[in-house]
C-alpha cells in the first residue's frame, strides 16, 4: 500500500436527502416461519422435528392425516422468512423476502415458499409472502463424497414475494412542524444544515434541537399535505458541507489504512527499520557406525538468517503537519502497510496525531 501524497480535497455540499431524514419514516422489520417444499431430496432429515410436527399441521388444515412413522420430509424445509417495508407502502404493494434455512437441509434449490405470515413487533400481520426461492447458487454432494458448493444454498431470497396487508400508520406534519434526524449526529452539521434551510425559504424556520435533530416550522403557504410534501421535497434537495470528524481508520485483517479529513500532526520524527528473520530447515541423514547395530535416521537442521534494512532513514514532521506531509514521509521511507499501521499507533500512542484512530 501506498499513500498518495497529494492533497485531499474539501468536503462538497451534499443534499440534506443524502445525510437526513424525517422523524418517523423507519422501516418496519417483518419475521415469519413456514416452509418450503419441492426440493430435491435436499429438505430436512427425521431429527428436525420442528419440520415434521409442520408439516402434519399443515395437511391436518387440509383434513389429511399422516402416521408419523410414514413421512417423509426430504423435499421439504423449515425456513425462517423476514422483510421489511417502507412506512409509505400501501396496501396491495409488493416487497421482496428473505428465506433462511432452519433444520438440517442441504440446499433451498429449487424450492418454493408456501404462505407465510409476517408479523411486526407488535405481533400484528403486515403481510403475506409465497412464491419461488432464488438462491443463486448450489451445492451438490455425490455418493462418492466429491462436492461442488456455489455461494450459499441455505439463503435465498423470493423477488416480490409479500403482499402488503396493512400500512404503517406515519404521523408527520400534523403539528405544523417537520423534524429532522441526521444519520450520523454533529453540533456543527445541524447547525449548518439549519442555515442554510433558513436562506433556501428566506426566513428563520429552522431551529436545531440537538446534535442529531432538527425542527422546521411549516410555512402557512405549504399547511395543506400537498404543500407539505412540496416543502419535504425543497428541503431534500438544499445542499450543505457536513463537518467530518478527524478520524484514521485501521483494518488490520487486511492492511488497510483510510486517513480523514482534518487530520493533523504536531512535530514528530518517524525512523523505519525492516528486521527480517527467515529460517530455513533441510533434512540431514545420519548413518550409524559400521556394525554399531544403529539405525539409520533423518535429523532436520535449521539455518536462521537475520537482515535490516532501512533502520538508517529518519524523517522529522515539522508542525503544522498534514496528511499530505505524512504521506510524502511514509513513501519516502517505502514502508509496508503493516509498517504504516504500526506508525500510525505509535503517533497516537506518542501524542502527535491529533485524531481518533479506529482499529477494526
Amino acid at each position: 500500500m501506498v499513500l498518495m501524497s497529494g492533497g485531499i480535497p474539501a468536503v462538497s455540499s451534499v443534499r440534506i436527502k443524502d445525510i437526513a431524514t424525517l422523524k418517523g419514516y423507519r422501516k418496519e422489520q417483518l419475521v415469519g416461519y413456514s416452509l418450503v417444499v419441492g426440493l430435491d431430496g435436499t429438505g430436512d432429515g427425521r431429527r428436525s422435528l420442528v419440520t415434521s410436527q409442520a408439516v402434519r399441521n399443515m395437511l391436518q388444515n387440509f383434513g389429511i392425516t399422516v402416521n408419523d412413522d410414514r413421512l417423509y420430509t426430504r423435499n421439504v424445509a423449515a425456513v425462517m422468512v423476514t422483510a421489511h417495508i417502507t412506512p409509505f407502502s400501501k396496501k396491495g404493494s409488493m416487497a421482496d423476502v428473505i428465506v433462511s434455512s432452519l433444520g438440517d437441509a442441504s440446499s433451498l434449490e429449487g424450492g418454493t415458499l408456501l404462505m407465510t405470515p409476517l408479523v411486526g413487533k407488535n405481533n400484528q400481520v403486515y403481510a403475506f409472502a409465497q412464491g419461488s426461492v432464488s438462491i443463486g447458487g448450489v451445492n451438490i454432494e455425490t455418493i462418492g463424497g466429491e462436492r461442488y458448493r456455489k455461494n450459499y444454498a441455505l439463503v435465498g431470497r423470493v423477488p416480490d414475494g409479500a403482499v402488503i396487508e396493512k400500512e404503517i400508520p406515519v404521523d408527520w406534519g400534523s403539528d405544523g412542524t417537520l423534524e429532522l434526524v441526521l444519520k450520523e449526529p454533529d453540533f456543527t452539521t445541524v447547525s449548518r444544515m439549519a442555515t442554510a434551510i433558513d436562506s433556501a425559504f428566506g426566513s428563520r424556520i429552522a431551529t436545531p434541537l440537538d446534535a442529531a435533530s432538527l425542527s422546521v416550522q411549516i410555512p402557512d403557504d405549504f399547511s395543506s399535505r400537498a404543500g407539505i410534501v412540496t416543502m419535504v421535497a425543497s428541503l431534500e434537495s438544499i445542499t450543505v458541507s457536513p463537518d467530518q470528524i478527524a478520524k484514521v481508520v485501521i483494518n488490520e485483517r487486511t492492511g488497510t489504512v483510510v486517513i480523514g479529513k482534518n487530520v493533523k500532526l504536531t512535530t514528530a520524527a518517524v525512523v523505519q527499520g525492516n528486521l527480517t528473520v527467515k529460517i530455513s530447515a533441510f533434512p540431514v541423514i545420519s548413518q550409524p557406525q559400521p556394525f554399531s547395530q544403529g539405525q539409520t535416521v533423518v535429523v532436520p537442521q535449521t539455518v536462521t538468517d537475520v537482515s535490516e534494512q532501512g533502520g538508517d532513514k529518519v524523517m522529522v514532521l515539522n508542525e503544522p503537519a498534514t496528511v499530505s506531509d505524512l504521506a510524502k514521509t511514509l513513501n519516502a521511507l517505502n514502508v509496508s502497510a503493516r509498517d504504516i499501521i504500526s506508525i500510525f499507533q505509535a503517533l497516537k500512542q506518542s501524542g502527535s496525531l491529533k485524531a481518533r484512530l479506529v482499529i477494526m
